[in-house]
C-alpha cells in the first residue's frame, strides 16, 4: 500500500516540475512532460519492479529514450538516427541480461507457476 502513495507522489512531483520547466521555458522547444514522465517511467521500472530480465532492458531503455528525446527535440539528434539509435540500446540491454544471472519477473517465469500449482494442488 506504502508504494501506490510514493508512486503517486513521484508522478505528481514530474508532472509539476514538467508543467513549470515548460513555462519557464527551460531549453526552449522540449516537451517536458512528455520527457519527465518517459524517464520517471523508467526509473519506476526499477525501482519498483526490482532486478530482473524485463526490469533491467525496460527501466534503462526508456531512461535512454527520454534522452534521446531531448536530443531530437533540440534539433541535435533528427529521428533518422534517433530510433535506429534506441534499436541498438534495445539489443544490448538484451544482449546484457541474456549474459547475466537475472531472473524472469515471477508472473513470466513458467516454472514458479508450476512450483505454485504444484503446492497448491499438494495442499487439498
Amino acid at each position: 500500500m506504502k508504494k501506490i502513495f510514493i508512486v503517486t507522489a513521484v508522478l505528481i512531483i514530474v508532472a509539476g516540475a514538467s508543467w513549470l520547466m515548460n513555462s519557464l521555458q527551460v531549453m526552449p522547444g522540449v516537451d517536458w512532460m512528455w520527457v519527465g514522465w518517459v524517464g520517471v517511467c523508467g526509473l519506476l521500472i526499477l525501482l519498483l519492479g526490482g532486478m530482473n530480465k524485463v526490469s533491467a532492458v525496460l527501466g534503462p531503455f526508456l531512461i535512454v529514450a527520454a534522452v534521446v528525446s531531448i536530443f531530437e527535440q533540440t534539433g541535435q539528434l533528427k529521428w533518422k538516427f534517433a530510433i535506429p539509435t534506441l534499436v541498438i540500446v534495445f539489443g544490448v540491454l538484451l544482449l546484457l541480461v541474456t549474459l547475466t544471472p537475472l531472473k524472469l519477473p515471477k508472473c513470466l517465469d513458467e516454472r514458479e507457476g508450476k512450483k505454485e500449482a504444484k503446492t497448491g494442488d499438494e495442499s487439498r
